[in-house]
């Protein structure tokens, strides 16, 4: 796992580069600038991040993952905004949400030359700045590997999105046979979240979504790369899940 252009598109708003701006759907309570900072591995994930596009068909699971939406979208976890590029025109408006600074500021370039209007905003997964029921879509690329509560985080993905609201995620986790799973956790316990901005491999997405009260719908599991060994981060899922129209 904005702001909006300059130039010809007038629905863009034009904040300089390491200005961020206050959301209008921003709530009364203080978040910290930088919740996350991992300035290595910021320059290292951008680098990778850009090669996979194209290396691992990763620009082709983008487009998947943000078919179809529409209206008022909150992505969590933007990163370097790559999704960006991706978001349909029936999309008004992405509200992504960056803790790390470095990445945020490239997902501040990438959202001026995206063609739907985005606002980059610093905030924890766990604690999202804006009001509740506010957004109809969710989208969480790449970003429960690494936040430091998963339900939480996830809670709070729920009350943003108002009811029957969507949630797409594309998520990396456990996967493998029994080998594969034990070394997953064996760097989980190590090495692993260190030296890559605090990413676990031998999370469960789904189960994560399901404990949260999601309501799955169509997920597929899928391999990245396809082709080639399998690594401990090749384990993928892609999908959706829906708040509840009607929650208790």
């Amino acid at each position: 796992m904005g702001t909006a252009g300059a130039g010809d598109n007038p629905g863009k708003a034009r904040p300089p580069p390491e200005v961020l701006m206050t959301l209008r759907s921003a709530r009364p309570r203080r978040v910290s600038r930088d919740a996350v900072h991992h300035p290595l591995f910021a320059r290292y994930y951008t680098r990778i991040s850009i090669a996979a596009e194209t290396r691992l068909g990763m620009g082709a699971v983008r487009e998947r993952l943000l078919a179809g939406l529409s209206g008022r979208v909150i992505e969590i976890g933007a990163g370097n905004g790559l999704n960006f590029a991706h978001y349909p025109r029936t999309v008004s408006e992405v509200v992504a949400i960056e803790p790390e600074r470095l990445l945020r500021q490239r997902a501040v370039e990438a959202a001026l030359r995206a063609d739907v209007p985005v606002d980059v905003a610093p905030g924890a997964a766990e604690a999202l700045p804006v009001k509740s029921e506010a957004f109809d879509a969710a989208v969480l690329s790449l970003v429960l590997c690494s936040v430091r509560d998963v339900p939480r985080a996830l809670g709070e993905a729920r009350r943003v999105l108002r009811p029957g609201g969507t949630l797409r995620f594309f998520e990396h986790g456990v996967g493998g046979g029994p080998a594969m799973r034990s070394a997953q956790r064996a760097l989980d316990r190590t090495v692993w979240p260190a030296l890559n901005g605090g990413c676990h491999l031998a999370r469960d997405p789904v189960a994560a979504l399901r404990a949260a009260g999601f309501e799955l719908g169509p997920y597929r599991r899928m391999l990245m790369p396809e082709k080639g060994p399998r690594l401990p981060t090749s384990y993928c899922v892609l999908g959706t899940a829906w708040r509840h129209a009607r929650e208790e």
